[in-house]
């Protein structure tokens, strides 16, 4: 539906009257234009009606204006705001196609997005919510309806994972869906969009999306070993020159982390609905580049790699592998996710 543009007499006080105005293509939750205000070009963004989209809208606003203390730009400006009508007006910005090893600009750019948080930041956003034990009972329960024996322990370890990821130290300013989409490669360096679901705690925990497919998204990518070195490095070393300190462990968690999260295998709209780890041995789905079994397929392997060898999940490592060799004896026509971005 083509609906008029929010830009009410507050708005148009504050920043001048739009001259023209384009509608984009935007998820359903949300509607957005660009346009001409007389001092430059911009885009006004709408939260949309729905049970949460106070929260969303909020979550935004409070993301946008932490994320402005970055030194190097991290985030268009919020030029204003509308707060009755759920109305952003954001900084235009031009985005070109991202170069080949476009993931190690992305990184150094998540890490000062994440350190603009503070520790006496703490309630401005809520915390992040890792897995729960519901998740690793699923997981579980996955591994038994494939044939695949579970390993002595795990059980044990997955419980001490959920614990672990409910407990992480960290106060950073997570995206809460760092997607190819949701960055913008401009000619002075990476901005991120869409705040929606923006959370505060560890950023490892969106780190990982390098290394596990971007499981929020509906674009997934596997980089070489190569090139994920890099990226973990230009993610470690600007962390380190924003904060002060260095990077914490506890990458190889919040992968097994996101492992082991159904509601990671569908678009938001359908999350938190059903046991989506249940329904891999019965059906397979296409969300955006990738199948429900090809996104399940290469985090095994992710975690089958990075777990392995480690006191706290050697046995979610061997049982990651076991889990992953079985689905691709059992669908042999399962490919790799792909290689590069769209």
């Amino acid at each position: 539906m083509w609906s008029r543009l929010p830009f009410g007499e507050g708005l148009r006080a504050e920043l001048g009257s739009p001259r023209r105005s384009r509608r984009l293509g935007s998820s359903p939750r949300s509607r957005v234009w660009r346009v001409e205000l007389p001092e430059a070009r911009a885009v006004v963004k709408q939260i949309v009606d729905g049970p949460d989209a106070d929260e969303r809208y909020a979550r935004e606003v409070a993301a946008l204006r932490l994320a402005a203390r970055a030194e190097t730009p991290v985030v268009p400006a919020l030029l204003a705001t509308d707060p009755g009508e759920r109305v952003m007006v954001l900084e235009h910005l031009a985005h070109r196609r991202p170069a080949d090893d476009w993931i190690v600009g992305y990184a150094a750019a998540l890490a000062r997005l994440h350190a603009t948080a503070r520790p006496a930041d703490a309630g401005v956003l809520p915390r992040w919510r890792g897995p729960d034990q519901a998740d690793a009972e699923s997981f579980l329960r996955l591994a038994g309806a494939l044939g695949v024996s579970v390993p002595s322990g795990v059980s044990g370890e997955l419980t001490d994972l959920v614990h672990r990821l409910d407990q992480a130290p960290g106060h950073a300013l997570l995206h809460g869906d760092p997607c190819p989409g949701n960055d913008l490669h401009t000619p002075a360096g990476v901005r991120f969009i869409d705040f929606e679901q923006a959370s505060l705690g560890s950023g490892l925990m969106e780190l990982a999306y390098l290394r596990i497919g971007f499981p929020t998204c509906w674009c997934v990518t596997s980089a070489p070993e190569s090139l994920l070195a890099r990226a973990e490095r230009a993610y470690g070393e600007e962390w380190r020159i924003r904060t002060g300190s260095a990077m914490q462990e506890g990458l190889a968690d919040a992968c097994a982390g996101w492992l082991i999260r159904g509601d990671a295998l569908v678009e938001r709209a359908h999350r938190e609905q059903a046991d989506r780890l249940a329904r891999i041995p019965d059906r397979d789905w296409t969300w955006g580049t990738a199948t429900a079994r090809q996104r399940l397929v290469h985090r095994l392997g992710v975690v089958s790699r990075i777990a392995a060898g480690r006191t706290s999940l050697g046995g979610m490592s061997d049982l990651s592998g076991a889990m992953r060799r079985r689905m691709i004896v059992r669908w042999p026509a399962l490919r790799p996710v792909p290689a590069k971005r769209p």
